[in-house]
């Protein structure tokens, strides 16, 4: 037996079974992909001996059609994907089926993007592809995922027919657990040799040529693909038959359709996906009662069988719900039930049955809704109704159409509480804290060393880092089915102090139970610290309450903020699941796994945490109910907005499972600047200012990712009733003489990064360590930093064209209009976007492709980008991660078109309008604030008026004001999957920006490669290291002549960035900005990431330079390059970087032969630059 999750489970068959394997990274289907590709780089090898070649492609339309390519020419192939990358291949896969080629394609069923980008789970993508010809196998469960991986491939070979094979999203793709391996003899014996020959003989080759793809004409197309029929027909009969044969060699039984239930069951279910093991669940205790309710498992979906669907209901049933995981707006019905309900009519018709029984349909799970016992409960309970609802949801609160089902209360005493659980755990973490990382290696060590079934199943958003993370924990004697969270806990670790007063825990544990708590407060102090709902709820649980200071731990043994090892510790030592003395011992093996690759140093600090765990976990008694004891605070303050009070708190608070549909927009748009009500307050130390020492650079107000360090000038009577614990300087800079200087930390928002100390150049001169600005304790100055920081939101804004001059010193005072966003601590994203919204936020327009970039900008519950004092800001949309420069261009046609539209009803209405104040509207080069000032002025003119001209007019006056149409994405987006899209809109010439945040890899996903990955970089999917330069998108653009070009990096120069930054909005065409962006996957402390950016630039692995064609028309060379030439050791720079220092480590050989090939692209490549500048040096002005 062994430990795994889905997707390495299907990955593991797929690996073994095929030769040629195309990917591209999508969640959650990307860690099938990551497997083959490190197998590959590992030599890993197939059933035959060979290692398959795995190709990284650019998208899923790539992938695919390298897949088709290699079948067409006899190859074993596969890929994997979910969601929209499944769509894209779906053109491809009307040509397998068409041409009749076997292969498998493993999709972890994910949503696809309608009103929202959802990255979780349902059927909404594999039934967007039903009608293509492919056969579709679904898998229930980690075990069925693998050993589907290996039926779906043979019936695939011996039917001719391409397979799906697909499983729930995270449901299953992310599950751990414990199951049977298939073994390579098993793969060999069952895969049908003659099949596998019959496909090579197929492949095209000039030895035996033959033509495939050809056009048809109206008099053969039609009979052509009638001709397929009989291999649709005999598809049934192959799975099937793989089933027997499967079964016979491994012992697991499985049917296309299967029935489990009362032989004579009246109350029926029909679905399919992981749901399925929970109805049996539920069913096993009902059928214990008396009743007669029965459930048929759907595996084979396409074909459908109707036939072998009809054998597996019992002629008793006399109701029959079929669920779907998936929405069809405007259908009859979901997919399934119409498959179900066609099927039963159809033999009523033919008299193949006596009578129909009543069929309902139900949606359910959308983007891993939760469905457990109690939503399959409510399904029984509505069969069991004189009058069931015809269609119905189950899992959500319908209160506009009506449609969901009531859902009964559960206890300890319900029928579906199952005994097979012998322990259930939650332990609430903070994304990057190690929490995920210590569940899955504690259900490992459950499940690898002992005789136990272990479950893991992981809840958390879209955030990388910092997000809540829920982590559940299941321990059963016999395998586990229960594919739903843990609704009350054995045992409940909270490693986060500050979710003791957001989230309900303590709440969720059985009477008994266990509740661990990491705080930093002593066992004499911590009861009266917490919230008196904290308190109620031990009390009455009568819980075994334990505390710890896991982050003293951490940071004695110097594993920073990573408490992961002692809180996996605790859990072994408080459940003895295992003895903790064995559990000790199995978890040091498991450290010496884990981080052995980064050194024994680090290896060491672990086991010394561990070692420290025991003696410093402490019971507390529970104290008595104090009435003075303080109640939870409001999840958002009561100056929040009444949709921000009840919708985005109910959200933040982990309750958004409880609102109804009338609490949500219909379309999916929402409101802006709701993140300055979350307060995470997830930071441990927060920068203090040291205003005596402060030369108001506001170099940290620039490199703070989340805008949680601000500086203001005002006149001194602003600061009458400033709070006494508020610092003010005189301003140092000539042009605001007589005005004071105030900087100020968010002190609930920031998180910790300490990249604001870094770049602070101001140094006490009798102590270096003391900078302008320190890091501190955030909760000994949690209290004074907020009042100081709510006085300084009030102090008056300066607006850019309050200032004598632009740059990174006075850019710094303008009010950011990009807060608090949810991105990692440290982000090398943000501050540019930030940036951006300083200089133009008022009039943005943003087409955001997917990636971080979306996810931090417009992932619910609270969105960053907000508005000024006017009620303006940034206005922002995603499409999808393929076409955002087309999505982009679309806002400025339809700009111009509204300015033009606008500038010809003003013209229309002639001398009503005084010819002073029709000129001044017609001029663009006026501050924007006197262009509004003007349409004021036009609109008062026009109230008069009733024409309809003078009321569109007013209504649409503000187009006059140029809008700033910018298109921002990652390089995933520009360099590889969006490239030809963004190729052709730069080609036009249109007034449009472009800002690629250029990390060097796909960072949303997880750190893939892209072709934006330097020499040498180890990556997922290029685990030996990048053997090619990465792709030079300026220079390739540059060519064209008529596109500004910029490559910035805020950390080597400041000023550049914004100088780049307003040349290419002043541009009037295309411009493209790529701006170097560092990311945690590049593996080192983003605090030293503004050091690391000066470097690279240094050795010219990151020129800067601006290519302005403007400057040709002066007679200039359009090229300005703003970086020396290089000067400093690029070998050097990289080894900073554990993502080179890996490749150092693995093969020193190849690690030294590709850092002198960098070196020289990068001289190279710098070389080329100064001539195109018309010099050796770096450019002058």
């Amino acid at each position: 037996m062994i430990t795994t999750d889905g997707n390495n489970a299907v990955a593991s068959v797929a690996y073994r079974t095929s030769e040629v394997i195309a990917i591209y990274p999508i969640t959650p289907s990307s860690a099938m992909a990551e497997q083959s590709s490190a197998w590959s780089s590992e030599r890993g090898k197939n059933l035959w001996g060979d290692v398959p070649r795995v190709v990284e492609m650019q998208s899923e339309g790539g992938a695919i059609a390298a897949v088709h390519g290699a079948l067409q020419t006899g190859a074993l192939a596969t890929s994997f994907t979910s969601s929209q990358g499944l769509l894209l291949m779906i053109p491809n896969l009307y040509k397998l089926a068409g041409q009749l080629i076997p292969f498998v394609l493993h999709v972890a069923a994910r949503t696809v993007a309608t009103h929202a980008l959802s990255i979780f789970g349902d059927h909404s993508d594999v039934m967007a592809v039903r009608q293509t010809g492919c056969a579709m196998l679904c898998a229930s469960n980690v075990q069925e995922a693998q050993d589907f991986a290996l039926i779906s491939q043979i019936a695939s070979l011996n039917s001719r027919l391409p397979f799906i094979h697909f499983f729930d999203g995270f449901r299953t793709s992310h599950e751990i657990a414990k199951i049977a391996p298939l073994a390579d003899d098993t793969l060999r014996a069952l895969l049908p040799a003659d099949a596998i020959r019959a496909h090579r003989d197929r492949a095209l080759t000039p030895d035996k040529p033959v033509i495939r793809g050809t056009a048809a004409n109206p008099d053969t197309y039609f009979q052509c693909r009638e001709a397929s029929n009989p291999w649709y027909d005999a598809a049934y009969g192959h799975v099937s038959e793989a089933m027997q044969a499967f079964s016979k060699q491994t012992g697991r039984h499985y049917r296309p359709f299967e029935y489990v239930g009362h032989p004579q069951a009246e109350r029926i279910v029909v679905l399919m996906g992981s749901a399925i093991g929970i109805c049996e669940e539920v069913i096993e205790r009902l059928l214990a009662q008396g009743e007669k309710v029965g459930l048929v498992k759907v595996r084979l979906f396409r074909p459908f069988s109707a036939e072998h669907l009809l054998a597996a209901i019992p002629e008793s049933a006399r109701s029959i719900a079929v669920l779907d995981r998936t929405k069809e707006p405007g259908a009859q019905a979901e997919p399934l039930y119409l498959d179900v309900m066609t099927a039963l009519a159809e033999a009523v018709s033919r008299g193949e049955r006596a009578s129909l029984p009543r069929v309902i349909g139900g949606r359910y799970g959308l983007s891993s809704k939760e469905f457990g016992p109690a939503c399959a409960l409510a399904v029984f309970a509505e069969l069991a109704q004189e009058n069931p609802r015809p269609r119905f949801t189950v899992g959500i609160i319908d209160d506009i159409t009506g449609l969901s089902l009531p859902l009964a209360a559960l206890d300890s005493q319900s029928p579906i509480h199952s005994q097979q659980h012998k322990l259930e755990a939650l332990f609430y973490g903070l994304g990057s804290d190690g929490t995920v990382s210590a569940a899955k290696n504690s259900i490992k060590i459950l499940g690898n060393h002992t005789d136990l079934y272990p479950q893991g199943y992981f809840v958390y958003d879209s955030k990388k880092a910092g997000g809540l993370t829920v982590s559940h924990l299941r321990v059963g004697e016999r395998p586990l089915q229960s594919a739903y969270l843990v609704e009350e806990a054995d045992f409940i670790g909270c490693h986060q102090w500050q979710f003791v007063d957001k989230y309900r825990m303590a709440e969720r544990l059985k009477a008994g139970g266990i509740f661990l708590l990491n705080t930093p407060y002593s066992e004499a102090e911590i009861w009266q610290r917490l919230p008196s709902e904290v308190q109620h709820a031990l009390r009455e649980k009568e819980a075994r309450f334990y505390i710890i200071n896991a982050a003293r731990i951490a940071r004695d043994c110097q594993l920073g903020n990573r408490i992961n090892t002692v809180m996996q510790m605790a859990f072994f030592q408080l459940s003895a699941i295992i003895p903790p003395a064995e559990a000790s011992s199995l978890l040091k093996q498991a450290i010496a796994t884990s981080y052995g690759s980064k050194g024994q140093t680090l290896v060491e600090r672990n086991w010394q945490a561990l070692e420290a765990t025991c003696a410093a976990l402490t019971r507390v008694p529970l104290g008595e109910l104090d009435p003075a004891s303080r109640p939870r605070p409001p999840v958002v303050s009561a100056k929040a907005p009444d949709f921000v009070q009840t919708v985005t708190a109910a959200m933040l608070a982990g309750l958004g499972d409880s609102l109804p549909v009338s609490a949500f927009p219909p379309d999916g748009t929402w409101p802006v600047g709701t993140t300055r009500w979350e307060k995470r307050n997830i930071a441990k130390e927060i920068p203090i200012w040291e205003a005596e020492l402060c030369t108001q650079c506001n170099y940290c107000v620039a490199a703070c990712p989340h805008s949680a360090i601000r500086a203001k000038v005002v006149e001194p009577d602003a600061l009458a009733a400033a709070p006494a614990t508020l610092d003010a300087l005189d301003v140092k800079s000539r042009d605001m003489r007589g005005q004071q200087y105030v900087l100020q930390v968010a002190p609930e928002d920031c998180t910790g990064c300490n990249l604001c100390v870094e770049v602070c150049p101001a140094k006490d001169r009798s102590n270096p360590n003391r900078k302008a600005i320190n890091m501190a304790s955030r909760l000994d100055h949690l209290d004074e930093q907020k009042a100081n920081y709510d006085f300084f939101l009030d102090l008056p804004e300066r607006s850019a064209e309050q200032l004598e001059r632009i740059d990174i010193r006075t850019s710094q005072l303008i009010s950011p209009l990009f807060e608090y966003s949810g991105a990692c601590s440290g982000c090398g994203e943000t501050p540019y976007i930030k940036l951006l919204t300083q200089l133009y936020g008022d009039r943005l327009l943003i087409a955001n492709a997917t990636g971080c970039s979306s996810i931090y900008g417009g992932n619910l519950p609270t969105t960053p980008y907000t508005t000024n004092a006017d009620g303006r800001g940034p206005a922002w949309a995603n499409s999808l991660f393929e076409d955002n420069a087309e999505f982009g261009l679309g806002f400025r046609l339809t700009v111009d078109q509204h300015r033009e539209r606008v500038r010809r009803l003003l013209a229309s209405l002639g001398d009503t309008i005084p010819a002073a104040l029709r000129e001044a509207l017609g001029d663009a080069t006026l501050p924007v604030s006197e262009q509004r000032a003007h349409i004021q002025q036009l609109r008062a003119l026009l109230q008069e008026s009733q024409t309809p001209a003078a009321q569109e007019l007013a209504r649409d006056a503000d187009y006059l004001v140029e809008k700033s149409v910018w298109l921002i994405g990652g390089d995933g987006w520009a360099y590889d999957i969006g490239f030809g899209g963004l190729d052709h809109v730069l080609s036009l010439g249109e007034n449009i920006n472009v800002l690629v945040l250029d990390t060097q890899c796909y960072s949303n996903t997880g750190g893939q490669q892209s072709k934006a990955t330097p020499l040498g970089a180890i990556t997922k999917f290029g685990e030996q290291g990048k053997r090619k330069a990465r792709k030079d998108l300026g220079a390739s653009v540059m060519m064209y002549g008529h596109v500004y070009v910029a490559q910035i990096s805020l950390g080597a120069q400041m000023n550049q960035t914004v100088k780049a930054i307003q040349e290419a909005e002043a541009y009037p065409g295309p411009s493209l900005i790529i701006a170097y962006s560092p990311c945690e996957e590049h593996g080192y402390d983003m605090a030293e990431s503004h050091e690391q950016m000066k470097q690279l630039t240094a050795t010219g692995f990151w020129p800067l330079y601006r290519f302005d064609p403007r400057r040709a028309d002066e007679g200039k060379l359009p090229l300005a390059l703003d970086s020396r030439a290089p000067n400093a050791s690029l070998a050097e720079t990289l080894r900073h970087e554990p993502r080179f220092q890996r490749l150092e480590r693995q093969l020193p050989e190849v690690a030294s032969q590709l850092y002198g090939e960098a070196e020289q692209e990068a001289n190279r490549r710098f070389a080329w630059l100064s001539q195109l500048a018309g010099k050796e040096g770096p450019a002058q002005e």
